[in-house]
């Protein structure tokens, strides 16, 4: 496979309270552990990054799949909300995926859904290792 874009970022400081940089300079984000889990919070996190991409991502992969089918799209949404999830052998992370497709029959929405998650690129690659759900908004 062709590398086509490599993001690249710095964490510095302390992990979940420190910042992230990216090469580039257009990310610069400083880190709070959520109040939550004992941190500061008063800043964005790991989780929320992550929801952040997943959801961009789906939702093109969703948007490219709608566009193959020659199924219009207006006022679509795609909401991530990212578990961090604790156990005794420590913490996980889960996702689900909460998908708004206004106007679109729920048995064509489910097959774009269905097609974006087998295309995007977050959800192969969080494919058998988290728990991931996904639902269509009423």
């Amino acid at each position: 496979m062709a590398v086509v874009y490599t993001a690249d970022v710095v964490s510095a400081g302390d992990g979940r309270n420190g910042s992230v940089r990216s090469s580039d300079g257009v990310l610069e984000l400083g880190l709070a552990a959520p109040k939550e889990v004992g941190g500061p919070g008063g800043a964005t996190n790991p989780e929320q990054l992550f929801a952040a991409g997943y959801a961009a991502c789906f939702h093109s992969a969703l948007r490219l799949s709608a566009r193959e089918a020659k199924v219009a799209l207006a006022d679509d949404t795609v909401s991530a909300r990212v578990h961090l999830e604790r156990d005794e052998s420590g913490y996980s992370i889960s996702a689900d995926l909460v998908v708004e497709l206004p106007g679109v029959p729920e048995d064509v929405a489910r097959s774009l859904v269905d097609q974006a998650h087998g295309r995007c690129p977050y959800s192969k690659a969080v494919r058998d290792t988290i728990r991931v759900g996904i639902s269509l908004a009423p």
